[in-house]
């Protein structure tokens, strides 16, 4: 769910307020979604920085991300008009991966983590560049004594990710034995936060939901206790080599306004049979008809490492193109999602060429995730 801005200089950038323990770590800033954000850190970077998730523990700095507050009598009932994702499916205390997508073509607005406290109450989680469209379209749609209250930059969010992570939020008196995709609200050194069983890492994990002002508290908490088991801080390039491995999708890349849940098969994620969402209409219709193209694995023959953007041939006809891409470090091979014509009719296992700078290199079909997940 993390994006990448192409031109720092045309916007202010926004910080964490861990921005100063970023510094003091050696990182390499970028924009990421109207945000300055670490990429990598000194004396670690993406290799090392994967590794430490895949086998240890890893923190992720990800307070970019938005948050919107939604609270009132029948909030969820008017979330669940609006988002792809049935709420009807869990309950208090759970969190659900859910879609806004426009109501006039289907196309993904953006993906959001859904947090269910009441029936009165649900806090989201959507992406940084797109909180600001979301919280738009909710107030405008929303019902006499439902209020959406945007509230991007009130708290932090800290991303706790690997194997080791529950032994180490554990050491903390933080809860850890909570199911997959719920959370629970605790106390570090009188601090209230949530903490979430989620993550984009397909390991173990856990996101803190941390009030802003107390951001470094739980940060320098976090790595004091986390000397015993090795924690490493992780920047954003780690998380997307990470997210890869798992197939998860990228707003922007391989979800986005002109790519709809059908082609970026994330149809799990819609609510088929409830009788209102955004986008309903079209995406049934587009569902029924099948899509012109969907979201496909590859993986290299080649020694190659494809990018977004580059062309995906089968001969000498383009029946794709790469909307995910880059090395993998477990796999230790070129990995990449592209949106691939179905007209082409291209079983798994088929061998098609990528188009890098000029050189085809070929990769072979396949369906993520290109590695195990070990979520739960």
């Amino acid at each position: 769910m993390t994006e990448v801005t192409s031109d720092a200089a045309a916007i202010r950038l926004r910080r964490s307020p861990l921005h100063e323990r970023h510094i003091a770590l050696g990182a390499k800033f970028a924009p990421f979604g109207g945000w300055e954000m670490p990429l990598e850190y000194a004396g670690g970077g993406v290799l090392k920085e994967h590794t430490a998730v895949r086998t240890g523990v890893g923190v992720f700095d990800v307070s970019h991300l938005g948050k919107a507050r939604i609270s009132g009598p029948g909030a969820a009932d008017f979330i669940n008009a609006c988002l792809t994702n049935d709420l009807g499916r869990i309950g208090p205390g759970k969190a659900q991966y859910t879609l806004c997508c426009d109501d006039a073509t289907g196309g993904v607005v953006d993906d959001i983590i859904a947090y269910l406290h009441a029936d009165d109450h649900v806090f989201l989680i959507p992406n940084a560049a797109n909180t600001a469209e979301v919280v738009r379209r909710l107030r405008a749609a929303a019902p006499a004594g439902v209020v959406v209250t945007d509230e991007h930059e009130a708290y932090a969010v800290l991303a706790v990710q690997g194997p080791r992570s529950a032994e180490l939020l554990g050491a903390l008196g933080l809860p850890t034995d909570h199911d997959y995709m719920s959370f629970s609200t605790a106390r570090l050194d009188g601090v209230e936060l949530t903490v979430c069983r989620t993550g984009y890492t397909g390991e173990l994990g856990y996101e803190l939901v941390v009030p802003a002002e107390h951001a470094v508290a739980v940060w320098d908490a976090l790595f004091t206790a986390g000397a015993a088991y090795e924690l490493r801080a992780c920047g954003l390039a780690a998380r997307d080599t990470l997210r890869t491995e798992m197939g998860y999708p990228l707003h922007g890349q391989d979800l986005s306004p002109e790519i709809t849940p059908v082609q970026g098969r994330s149809g799990w994620a819609v609510g088929w049979d409830k009788p209102a969402f955004w986008g309903r209409d079209v995406l049934l219709a587009e569902k029924a008809a099948g899509p012109a193209r969907t979201l496909r694995g590859l993986d290299a023959v080649d020694r190659a490492i494809p990018r977004p953007g580059m062309a995906v041939y089968a001969g000498d006809q383009q029946v794709g193109t790469i909307t995910s891409g880059t090395f993998s470090p477990t796999r230790k091979q070129g990995i990449a999602l592209a949106l691939i014509d179905t007209t082409a009719k291209l079983p798994d296992g088929d061998t098609l060429e990528v188009d890098i700078r000029g050189r085809r290199a070929q990769m072979r079909l396949t369906r993520p995730p290109f590695v195990q997940p070990s979520v739960r």
